[in-house]
């Protein structure tokens, strides 16, 4: 018995020695994102296999114990079927998309000249620029969100700006639609386009572009031959961090887009706490983290790729 329990210190002890140092800063991360973010993932794929139930919690288990010695798992695929079958998830699921995409697609557009304008200025003008892009996170998301409810509503500034001039006879529809959505996650999630695109950019070997004058190149073709090639990391890694959680937003369509912008995130609202569907909530949120980790994989992916390339 003496010899058990020297060899279950022994053991310990090795085990505390192979947790310090280096083993122990790796391991923090390791049991953080395993506690926070994979046991919760786990917990909702089991529930979103299970049949909704009128009792707390409000599915039932899908393991059984039939007899002593013999155990029945049920997996209810009936939860993900009508995710793809029934039309309202359907026009959920492709809201979502077309307003992230989009969303995505216009931050690009808007970001890159303002990427490529602070990278491009003097070192005295370039914090003060990237200050002001960073600027807006200083005040609350809400309040911001809200702020743009003031600019669109029907008795709002630009509404009212537009009647005082006599542009229009009545009221225009800015809210309350996907358009209104759009760009509200535009504003909210420009900052995540700007910085990496500016973090690629400002490490750019300019000289290429001054060669590329010197064999009488035209400054667009330059543009598109050089500066954006070379920006592809930072382009890659802005669409990863607009569209993963724009395609999961739900204040901003609810606020600005209304009723009639049915988002996935405002489905799992609805189920959870509206039906008290968990297994079928579960499910649309097993969905979207699938949707979040497609494009995370292929930003990683291009990142290796680009790393390689240079070496």
């Amino acid at each position: 018995m003496y010899r058990i329990e020297e060899l279950i210190i022994s053991w310990f002890r090795d085990l505390v020695k192979k947790i310090t140092g280096k083993h122990l800063l790796i391991s923090v991360p390791s049991i953080w994102t395993a506690i926070f973010f994979i046991c919760p993932c786990l917990i909702l794929v089991k529930i979103s296999f299970s049949d909704s139930l009128i009792a707390s919690p409000p599915y039932t288990s899908i393991i059984d114990m039939i007899s002593e010695y013999t155990l029945q798992i049920r997996l209810n695929l009936g939860n993900y079927l009508v995710l793809f079958t029934d039309e309202m998830y359907l026009r959920g699921f492709t809201t979502s998309i077309l307003i992230a995409g989009a969303s995505t697609v216009c931050c690009l557009i808007i970001g890159f000249p303002m990427a490529y304008a602070i990278a491009r200025s003097s070192e005295k003008y370039r914090s003060i620029l990237l200050m002001l892009v960073l600027l807006p996170f200083w005040t609350s998301f809400l309040i911001r969100v809200y702020a743009w409810i003031m600019l669109l509503s029907p008795c709002g500034f630009i509404n009212t700006l537009l009647m005082k001039f006599h542009l229009i006879n009545s009221p225009l529809q800015l809210m309350n639609n996907s358009y209104a959505a759009c760009i509200g996650i535009i504003y909210a999630y420009l900052p995540f386009m700007i910085f990496p695109l500016y973090s690629a950019i400002e490490k750019m070997d300019y000289s290429l572009i001054e060669a590329a004058y010197d064999l009488g190149s035209s400054p667009i073709r330059a543009f598109f031959s050089i500066v954006v090639p070379l920006a592809a990391p930072g382009v890659y890694a802005g669409s990863a961090l607009v569209f993963v959680p724009a395609i999961g937003e739900f204040v901003i369509p609810e606020l600005l887009g209304g009723a009639q912008t049915l988002t996935i995130g405002r489905l799992v609202w609805n189920e959870f706490f509206g039906n008290m569907s968990w297994p079928t909530a579960a499910a649309l949120s097993i969905i979207l983290l699938i949707f979040v980790v497609i494009p995370t994989i292929f930003t990683q992916k291009q990142k290796e790729i680009s790393l390689l390339t240079k070496e």
